[in-house]
């Protein structure tokens, strides 16, 4: 026992490498069971690591880059969408638009712009090959440079893709250290995010870009809580050209700009709040920055048919599919109720709404004055988007847990859990849900959000 307890450290990343190892070049997405057990294992060992009083804080930082090497030379095993970030590249890479053609269309022609072209297409497969790509231009520049470094090789490209998901990872805990530091909160919080193993698994292990977007965003809390607001809006327009979600953040810096107020300056009443209109300008020079860097990153690809082809792109999410829902099933199944038939393209209209309504609530009635509030009102806004949402793929929970770390929830962090159980569709040929899984996934998680609003000492 006390040899166990002495090298208990040593036990538990030695276990932890090793699940990663199986995890990355052994195991089949439709191996439910093995992956359960992998999974639940592994979360086991990164909280014992975490809570564990004797592991220092640069040997976390050693095991956060570890653990994500482990998985440097492996092939995705639960998502096939690298194969679409691979084709958007090399169709750059020959002076082709991404957004003005789909996949299908060239295989049906018969025509083979680059290499690889059917095998990539064959990888993606059939439903992403006849929709528009929806990356925005600083994922497509990512997916360039894998082109540029392994333009006839689908296994370089994604060692490329990986290593640039690595380095924007440390990138992550780099600025996520330093802004924990400026607000007083505990810097190994930022380890409840890097050395997740749904963050390792789900962005070095699966490829998914969320990590270069979440680098920009936290470097531009990081600036703006340096008052370099003019950085921190370049930066979070670069986040937005990686991925949009971050454009429904915008409405709730609307009090970071304009509160506090010197007592002696000019003041406007307006909706209950006083503020200085030179603070008013200051809030909407922030958004035209925004708004204008990110208009100019996608102008390289700007036609006729761009906007069309991105919009509708974007817009199937709300009107067509169906993944890993929650409030949204139980609107469905009211809708099976009453009509008789499937709701989606009403629902994913009316949805989207709701979640403005509440963005605006959060932005007018909610105190959002430091950074701390506001980061808890983003956390919040996001989370309600997903909870209504037709899909929520797993890997979309990576920004709840970035922001997570700077606030007093760790509900998304048990959800990063859980999230596994949305996986056993995969386990069925053609694939398709359990609703029992996603009901016990969702019923933990909101069971453990009420219980922390719940708690006297934390405020939404």
């Amino acid at each position: 026992m006390s040899f166990i307890n002495k090298y208990k450290n040593v036990l538990l990343i030695t276990l932890s490498t090793a699940l990663y190892f199986i995890f990355a070049y052994f195991l089949e997405r439709t191996a439910f069971n093995k992956l359960l057990l992998i999974w639940f294992s592994l979360f086991g060992c990164f909280y014992l690591l975490l809570k564990s009083k004797t592991i220092s804080f640069s040997t976390l930082i050693g095991l956060t880059i570890l653990f994500r090497l482990v998985f440097l030379f492996a092939i995705p095993n639960l998502s096939q969408d690298f194969y679409r970030f691979i084709w958007d590249g090399r169709m750059i890479l020959e002076g082709l638009n991404p957004y003005l053609s789909l996949p299908e269309t060239f295989i049906q022609q018969g025509l083979k712009p680059f290499s690889e072209t059917a095998a990539l297409y064959n990888g993606m497969g059939q439903l992403n090959g006849s929709h528009y790509t929806n990356y925005p231009p600083i994922n497509q520049l990512c997916f360039l440079i894998a082109a540029l470094f392994a333009s006839k090789s689908i296994f370089g490209s994604i060692i490329v893709l990986r290593i640039i998901i690595i380095l924007a990872d440390i990138g992550i805990l780099y600025f996520g250290k330093k802004l924990l530091e400026r607000l007083n909160l505990p810097i190994k919080n930022i380890f409840w995010y890097v050395l997740n193993p749904f963050i390792i698994i789900e962005m070095t292990g699966n490829l998914h870009f969320e990590s270069v977007m979440l680098f920009f965003l936290i470097w531009s809390f990081y600036k703006l809580h340096q008052q370099k607001w003019v950085f921190a809006a370049i930066l979070f327009a670069c986040s937005i050209s990686v991925k949009l979600i971050p454009l429904l953040f915008l409405p709730l810096f609307f009090q970071w700009f304009t509160q506090p107020m010197s007592k002696h300056s000019s003041k406007v009443k307006w909706m209950g709040f006083k503020f200085q209109p030179k603070k008013i300008i200051k809030l909407l020079s922030f958004y035209a920055i925004i708004l204008s860097i990110t208009t100019i990153l996608f102008l390289p690809f700007y036609s006729s048919e761009l906007i069309a082809n991105y919009s509708n792109s974007v817009g199937l999410w709300f009107r067509n599919f169906e993944f890993n829902a929650s409030f949204y099933y139980l609107f469905r199944e009211i809708g099976y109720l009453f009509r008789g038939w499937n709701e989606i393209a009403i629902i994913g209209k009316i949805t989207p709404i709701l979640t403005i309504l509440f963005l605006l609530f959060l932005t007018f009635f909610r105190k959002n004055k430091s950074l701390i509030e506001l980061i808890t009102a983003i956390l919040f806004c996001l989370c309600f988007y997903y909870f209504t949402a037709t899909t929520v793929h797993p890997w979309y929970l990576a920004t709840p847990l970035i922001l997570t770390v700077f606030t007093k929830y760790k509900f998304p962090i048990v959800w990063s859990v859980v999230i596994i159980l949305s996986y056993q569709a995969y386990a069925n040929f053609p694939w398709k849900e359990n609703l029992w899984f996603v009901g016990v996934e969702y019923l933990i998680v909101f069971g453990f959000l009420i219980y922390e609003i719940q708690k006297k000492t934390i405020k939404i």
